[in-house]
């Protein structure tokens, strides 16, 4: 059970944290108090059992003290994840990152934005009482970090994005705060409304100053989804495509590998400068191809333009959307066609085109639609297991509706 240890002399923001803390059965201490101990051990002490899972210092309390505070946690505790709550400033963010604090939460902040920060703090304090940073451990089978997923489509209009979101909602069930969806359709990217997202921050802001630099300050830049997993959206003008190089992207995604279990980018279509950057640093990339003849073949002249620019990631993934046996095409056709297997399909729908119009993905409200149990396989094939399941299993046929 989680435990954490509140001080703030602020009533009401106490009552908040009480909410946030009953909907994850977690168990909360609090001292009123408007003053901090002189060190850890002053207030640790005077809990049963083992330290806290994470330190919250609530509104009132005076913020230099508290940064202090901090950097004798973080010295003396480093597996209690320290939470700050003050109004989030740059010149706050720089400090309170110096003195190794987990996160800021604003003063104002509803209970299910509090819960979510728990949930995030917690998992962090987890890694570090496994004696790793957070999420180190489980990023041991790919060498520099989480896992890179690049959903790619030839042409526009297939349904991309709603793959991209599905897949991210689902990585997030079984990695919960572990995956974060990366809006790269710079121009006319849809990920917040097929999320029901109203970002404060869009990816103009994360590849530019301070969080270009550092990896906490760029997860303030990050939107929480109710799913439990991260996004960084689009920018709002598509003039600001201009300002993201591909050196930008780039070095995002070396940023977030460190940080995250499983970066879902929802790329532009086409093969563009940011497209290649993705690419680079890509483990897998999941194309998504509707079942008409200008989606084949420009998907199999897309494996061959890949192919001759060594730009393949190791892992291939094929979704075949929109499938329907009247149209004319057999699986074995755009097989033949692409020169790939077909991994996963994906009957022509109602439900989903519907929820991503909704902005709540299939995988997310649990819609028994025909369409959720191939994007449950899609999820399954990124699974850390997956590659040790029996030969036949690992490659089954994709079956057309």
């Amino acid at each position: 059970m989680s435990r954490f240890v509140l001080i703030t002399p602020n009533p009401e923001f106490e009552r908040r944290m009480q909410l946030a803390v009953a909907g994850i059965h977690g168990s909360l201490q609090v001292f009123q108090a408007d003053y901090l101990p002189e060190g850890p051990h002053d207030f640790i002490r005077q809990l049963v059992g083992e330290p806290p899972e994470v330190l919250i210092l609530g509104p009132g309390l005076p913020e230099e003290g508290c940064l202090k505070l901090a950097a004798v946690m973080d010295l003396q505790y480093p597996e209690v994840s320290v939470v700050l709550v003050v109004p989030e400033t740059k010149e706050v963010v720089l400090q309170a990152m110096r003195s190794g604090v987990r996160d800021l939460l604003d003063p104002t902040t509803d209970p299910d934005s509090i819960r979510v920060m728990l949930e995030r703090a917690s998992l962090a304090a987890a890694g570090r009482r496994r004696g790793l940073a957070p999420g180190t451990s489980e990023h041991a089978d790919h060498g520099e970090g989480g896992r890179v997923i690049a959903v790619m489509s030839p042409k526009g209009g297939v349904g991309k994005t709603t793959v991209a979101t599905n897949l991210a909602v689902g990585l997030g069930k079984s990695a919960p705060m572990s995956v974060v969806i990366v809006d790269l359709d710079l121009q006319f990217g849809d990920v917040a409304s097929g999320l029901m997202l109203d970002p404060e921050h869009t990816i103009t802001d994360a590849v530019v100053g301070a969080a270009s630099q550092d990896s906490m300050i760029l997860k303030t830049y990050l939107t929480v989804h109710p799913a439990g997993i991260y996004a960084l959206c689009a920018p709002r003008n598509p003039v600001e495509m201009d300002r993201i190089t591909g050196e930008h992207v780039t070095r995002l995604l070396t940023q977030l590998r460190q940080e995250f279990h499983y970066i879902v980018v929802d790329t532009a279509p086409g093969l563009g400068e940011h497209v290649l950057a993705t690419l680079e640093q890509a483990t897998d990339a999941v194309w998504i191809c509707g079942m008409d003849v200008p989606s084949i073949r420009g998907l199999r002249t897309g494996f061959q333009i890949l192919t001759e620019l060594d730009l393949v990631p190791d892992q291939r993934h094929v979704v075949l959307n929109m499938t329907d046996r009247r149209g004319g095409l057999t699986l074995q056709d755009i097989e033949a066609t692409i020169g790939a297997p077909v991994d996963v399909a994906l009957p022509r729908s109602k439900t989903l085109p519907f929820s991503t119009n909704k902005g709540v993905p299939i995988l997310q409200d649990g819609s028994r639609d025909s369409a959720s149990k191939g994007l449950r396989q899609l999820v399954e094939r990124f699974k850390p297991d997956w590659e040790a399941r029996p030969h036949k299993k690992l490659h089954r046929r994709a079956v057309v509706q």
